[in-house]
């Protein structure tokens, strides 16, 4: 057992791309963790999506030991965290676990917007901060100014900032003394009933699930009954261990240490992440208080490429579900692409990552259709409906009112392209709410914005205007009385439900237009007539036709009377009218995405 007073729970929290993980590379490094042999960039990105993108999506851990200054040797709990706003909430969970965090803060950019909403969720946490400026090595950065900048935004003293380069291993060793020095150990009593807190879960076809825990009160041992408290479920603890990274097996953990366990468990159901696993003898009188629910805010529908992959889709997502319990998912059917799901996602990113990850790990093809955002629906009679699916909108006299989430993002930009970034958010119907100068030459930008208006590719926009400079971070803030409607594709007057929309009515024909003419594209030519139109209700707002394939009837008509041609004609525009109202439009897949590069 190792003495609590000798253990140091902390994380890494930064903005995305500011050298979380580079950092942990040599933190496991400079502590012998890993051999120069084992050591590969990103060492604790192990999902490949993650070494491809060059973001950390799920939260790890590394069990190092570090002997300092004083001569003691300390066990320290690294977990390293994403860094991108849709993946917060695992950032939240890991702060739960730890004690402490480093706050990285680039030397070359300074703070930006997920550097402030991080730093948030570890005050919100009661952690203790250890600022350490990165990436000094680079020819544009500037500590003091990037100190002053921590000290006037964050609100944190910079007296002990350690200045470092994660890429070339300078000073690593004294970001391990500071952490040891300034962060505080664990508290807890080893000999209460056991209270220990699921932070992270997966599932490993040969052991069952695997999970994460932090040991609070108490203490856990190999073999002994255990008791999951939310759903009152036993098991018996098979394997316990901690990642040094690697997995190494032990016999116990006692308060403050961090490890995995394996209890046989096949049912998903009966591991809940944020729940307390307690001892089935002697259990703890209450659970802890674990995690706040996350509320999803972007949804699609996610439908298998071939129907007879629906049981596969359902048990791939359960799987992920316990992987990554930010996501929501329930049954739903169209008519134009069969049995599916309606999957919620935290935002873009994590939807885009959630699709590759079915696709990669579950061998499974998916046809997604475009994302909408949760609307309140008033109705005349005086209840609200919560739609998040554009399909279930009630009829327009059943309405009295509809209100849509309002995000309040935070922009930190250059003040070279301060002109483009307001015109981005004026278009989408934002609202600006503050401008500040936090030095001469780099601005804070916050609007209110509708959501429905982020979602669709706000942020590669601002990347693009910004030529990559600007940061965005946002936060659902209230809902507001909108001028909403429900726009329907039609195919041959047949409505697409998987193509429907909910938008304002300003950009309602705006949107139509391009949604038609982007159909004519993607539609191959039949040997009938096809006529694409987007309404609003009964009325067309936009049409597009696509002419039929034809074979030429009146080849074999050598001069004559001109009724013999017209005669010929008039049959084949009779049979390819009968085929039209028998004939199914195919539509390919890429429709069911057009709708998100539909640009302003």
């Amino acid at each position: 057992m190792t003495d609590p007073q000798r253990i140091r729970n902390f994380s890494i929290i930064a903005h995305i791309d500011h050298g979380k993980s580079t950092l942990a590379d040599r933190l496991m490094q400079e502590t012998g963790a890993l051999t120069d042999r084992e050591m590969k960039e990103q060492f604790l990105d192990q999902l490949d999506i993650e070494r491809e993108r060059g973001i950390t999506i799920k939260a790890q851990t590394a069990r190092l030991n570090f002997t300092a200054r004083d001569g003691n040797t300390y066990v320290l709990n690294l977990i390293d965290t994403p860094g991108h706003v849709d993946f917060g909430y695992e950032v939240s969970r890991s702060l739960a676990a730890c004690e402490g965090a480093i706050l990285v803060v680039d030397a070359s950019q300074g703070v930006e917007a997920q550097t402030l909403a991080n730093v948030y969720l570890a005050l919100e946490n009661n952690l203790e901060l250890v600022p350490v400026l990165n990436k000094i090595d680079l020819p544009g950065a500037d500590i003091d100014n990037t100190k002053r900048e921590i000290e006037d935004i964050v609100g944190i003293s910079t007296e002990h900032a350690v200045p470092i380069s994660a890429k070339e291993g300078k000073n690593i060793r004294e970001v391990l003394e500071s952490v040891v020095a300034l962060l505080p150990p664990p508290k807890g009593d080893p000999n209460i009933p056991l209270e220990a807190l699921i932070f992270d879960a997966w599932f490993d076809p040969y052991q069952g699930v695997v999970f994460l825990i932090r040991v609070m009160n108490g203490r856990i041992r190999s073999h002994e009954k255990i008791k999951m408290m939310h759903n009152q479920t036993e098991h018996e603890v098979l394997k316990l261990g901690v990642f040094t990274p690697h997995g190494r097996e032990v016999r116990e953990l006692s308060v403050g240490e961090v490890g995995f366990v394996t209890a046989n468990i096949k049912d998903l159901r009966d591991v809940k992440i944020g729940d307390t696993v307690t001892n089935a003898i002697n259990p703890a009188s209450k659970p802890l208080a674990g995690f706040k629910e996350v509320k999803p805010m972007v949804f699609s529908g996610i439908y298998p490429v071939d129907s007879a992959g629906y049981p596969n889709l359902k048990a791939a997502l359960e799987k992920l579900r316990l992987n990554d319990s930010a996501f929501t998912f329930e049954p739903e059917t169209s008519d134009a692409l069969g049995f599916g799901f309606r999957c919620g996602f935290l935002g873009l990113l994590h939807m885009e990552i959630v699709q590759e990850r079915l696709e990669r790990e579950f061998n499974i093809f998916l046809v997604t259709t475009a994302p909408t955002v949760l609307y309140q629906v008033n109705m005349v009679r005086g209840e609200k409906q919560m739609i998040y699916n554009p399909s279930g909108l009630p009829p327009v006299q059943h309405i009295a009112s509809i209100e849509e989430p309002i995000a309040h993002i935070t922009i930190h930009t250059p003040e070279v392209y301060l002109g483009n970034l307001i015109k981005l958010c004026e278009d989408r119907r934002g609202t600006q709410t503050k401008l500040h100068y936090h030095s001469p030459k780099r601005i804070l930008l916050e609007y209110d914005i509708p959501f429905n208006e982020v979602v669709l590719n706000f942020y590669d926009r601002l990347k693009s205007v910004s030529k990559g400079y600007a940061s965005l971070d946002y936060d659902i803030v209230r809902y507001e009385p909108s001028d909403l409607v429900k726009m329907d594709l039609l195919v041959n007057a047949n409505p697409v439900d998987a193509l429907s929309w909910i938008v304002h009515k300003s950009k309602a024909h705006h949107r139509g237009r391009e949604l038609v003419t982007k159909m004519k594209e993607l539609i191959e030519r039949q040997m009938f007539e096809i006529i694409i139109q987007a309404a609003i209700g009964s009325k067309i707002i936009a049409k597009e036709r696509i002419a039929p394939m034809r074979k030429n009837v009146t080849a074999k008509c050598y001069g004559g009377d001109i009724t013999r041609k017209r005669k010929l004609l008039e049959k084949q525009k009779e049979g390819k009218k009968r085929m039209k109202s028998v004939g199914s439009v195919e539509i390919p897949q890429e429709a069911f995405l057009a709708a998100l590069s539909i640009d302003e």
